[in-house]
């Protein structure tokens, strides 16, 4: 054997002696139980780790594995005065991350996954490190949460708020402004505050270091607050303040470059800068002395409570059959659900409108919303010879799961990568979800969603992965319906006038859906 690797499994050997010999048993224990929770949800942990490689909002993801370690690694030695023991509550918080899991194999919303892989990785540690361990590695465990990819549910939020800063700002700069939605039109041109544009990635970003700075450089827990409400306003006001920056540079110099400008700033100055100031303006309330131990191991030594829930304890044996259970329950029962598939007509075709007829769709720009998994679709025009028409799309799933969502991300009205651009939620029309989109920056469209699932109508997503997964729990097979009803502003007929008139012809959604589907 070469010397080096003498010389490595020396300084190993060495290293793991140093370890409290009551701790090594528990340390295996722990160990082999979160690899093999790694192993079994691999696909859940494979798809984070794309999401954290490939998506540049959660780019900043792959540093909080090592930021973890990080974290465990400083309470080390405060930790090694603690017994580590195998509780059994802590079943409970598996079980209820198992649940969270299945919850997301049900429903197919990989958030839900995702989270619950992560959450039963995380309760390992108070299952077979028990109550008192679990104090001392309490925030590292709570961290753990910014492992999940979550933050492109704000992006429309976020849109909305930044056109609001951005074009109070141009006005107040003296630049004549019109804003509609999410689109700002100036003398130099239109602008569009984009998803990328949103600031999402920014603010995830900055909510994450700001915790993480909160932990490790302050005490007092209203200093730890203030840093985290500038963790969350400052990022969302200097997006603004960007984009506004980006309108104002370009009554001067033109739109390419100054979104150009723009881009490489945003990309490799801005955050940086706005970061900077925010520590520089901590830095002088930083509380935690430099030597400072990061938990009061005597605290929870004293405990009563903890000591109270030490008397869960509980076997090796116990404790590690109770993960296999739980993992065994949850992987069966997913797999039951994913099979599920309702029967549905062979063929299913768009009904006569009394006062309108069948036209030949042909868009100005190509609108087609996307239905991935779907077992039909149909995509046709309505015009009722007055000016007025209407597109309809309709989707028709034999069942809920992965790779065939009704309501997943990039399904539905507004295809990622298309001509079209969210602009604003659109006017209300009973239980369907209303949105306006803008194509090519010329083109306004209303569109408005409907599902159906058993006797349920609703525009929601939320309401709709409820529904799929009270049928998937009960292993009760149910068909889903994507009805999208369309429309472009003309002259003399607005968008959502020619919808209004549609339904009044066809009649409720639900009763017109089930008609054309020959469920009911």
């Amino acid at each position: 054997m070469p010397p080096e690797t003498l010389a490595v499994n020396s300084s190993l050997q060495g290293r793991w002696q140093d370890v409290p010999a009551r701790w090594r048993p528990a340390l295996v224990r722990c160990g082999a139980a979160m690899l093999a929770l790694l192993l079994l949800f691999f696909g859940d942990w494979a798809a984070m780790a794309r999401q954290w490689w490939d998506i540049s909002t959660y780019n900043h993801i792959v540093l909080i594995p090592p930021i973890l370690g990080w974290l465990v690694w400083q309470r080390r030695a405060e930790l090694a005065k603690l017994e580590p023991l195998c509780w059994w509550p802590g079943l409970i918080l598996m079980a209820g991350a198992a649940f969270l899991w299945l919850l997301g194999a049900l429903s197919g919303l990989d958030l839900a996954r995702q989270a619950g892989a992560v959450a039963m990785l995380g309760s390992a540690v108070p299952l077979l490190l028990g109550p008192r361990v679990t104090a001392g590695v309490l925030f590292p465990l709570c961290y753990m949460a910014f492992l999940v990819p979550v933050g492109e549910e704000l992006v429309e939020v976020l849109q909305t708020i930044t056109a609001k800063i951005t074009v109070a700002l141009t006005h107040f700069s003296g630049i004549p402004a019109t804003v509609d939605g999410v689109f700002i039109d100036t003398p130099a041109g239109l602008f569009e505050v984009a998803e990328a544009c949103s600031g999402v990635k920014f603010l995830i970003a900055m909510i994450a270091f700001g915790l993480l700075a909160a932990n490790v450089c302050f005490v007092s827990w209203r200093r730890r607050a203030a840093m985290m409400l500038a963790c969350l306003v400052v990022p969302i006001l200097a997006n603004g303040v960007r984009a506004w920056g980006t309108i104002f540079a370009a009554q001067f110099v033109g739109v390419e470059k100054a979104a150009g400008f723009d881009h490489i700033v945003y990309g490799w100055i801005f955050f940086a800068v706005v970061l900077a100031v925010v520590i520089a303006g901590a830095w002088r309330f930083f509380d935690r002395p430099l030597d400072a131990p990061m938990i009061d191991v005597s605290a929870i030594v004293r405990s009563p409570f903890l000591s109270r829930l030490e008397a869960g304890r509980a076997s090796a044996v116990v404790t590690l059959a109770g993960i296999a259970l739980l993992v065994v329950a949850a992987k069966g029962w997913a797999l039951g659900a994913e099979s599920l598939s309702a029967p549905l007509p062979d063929r299913i075709e768009l009904p006569q409108v009394a006062g309108w007829s069948r036209a030949d769709y042909a868009p100005a720009i190509w609108w087609e919303p996307r239905a991935e998994g779907a077992d039909h679709r149909l995509l046709g025009r309505y015009t009722d010879g007055q000016g007025h028409s209407v597109d309809v799309f309709l989707a028709l799933y034999a069942g809920q799961g992965e790779g065939r969502e009704a309501g997943g991300f990039g399904q539905g009205a507004l295809t990622p990568g298309s001509a079209w651009s969210w602009q604003s939620p659109g006017p209300a029309f009973a239980q369907g979800r209303s949105e306006r989109l803008l194509g090519n920056g010329r083109i306004e469209r209303l569109a408005v969603t409907w599902y159906r699932t058993g006797d349920m109508l609703t525009g929601s997503n939320a309401h709709l992965k409820l529904a799929v997964i009270g049928d998937n729990l009960l292993l009760r097979a149910r068909p889903t319906t994507m009805l999208i009803l369309s429309s472009e502003d003309s002259p003399g007929a607005a968008a959502a006038d020619s919808i209004a008139r549609f339904l009044t012809a066809s009649g409720p959604p639900d009763a017109w859906m089930d008609r054309v589907t020959k469920l009911r």
